[in-house]
């Protein structure tokens, strides 16, 4: 799995912590050409609900939110609130599409504990 590299062009401009293995950058990438969007960005948040309290939304975004976080990842926006940040901060999202499973997988060192499911974390 590799992550990829980020170029900061602004050393004033605050980013969040989250990275994306070059599948699901490119994966994402792909979902948007295929809706013909190119003013849409992909936002990664934390949302209060799930088993265990807390859980993930991702989804594409066309709002950029007061306080938003944002990172490139070679041509695709990432944004992520500051609400979320830190709840998000070190997680790697990846893409696998395997016999057994198919999707965005999401590594979060700041998870203590998830449900039987796999559908929220705490």
């Amino acid at each position: 799995m590799t992550v990829e590299n980020t170029v900061q062009t602004d050393a004033a401009t605050e980013t969040h912590g989250v990275e994306l293995t070059d599948s699901a950058a490119g994966k994402a990438r792909l979902l948007l050409e295929q809706e013909g969007r190119d003013d849409m960005h992909l936002r990664i948040a934390v949302q209060p609900g799930g088993c265990a309290g807390l859980r993930y939304q991702l989804f594409f975004d066309d709002r950029e939110l007061d306080g938003d976080l944002f990172r490139d990842f070679s041509g695709l926006k990432v944004g992520v609130d500051r609400m979320s940040a830190p709840y998000l901060q070190g997680a790697v999202i990846d893409f696998v599409d395997t016999i057994e499973k198919q999707g965005f997988t999401i590594d979060n060192p700041n998870a203590g504990g998830s449900c039987a499911c796999g559908d929220s974390f705490n």
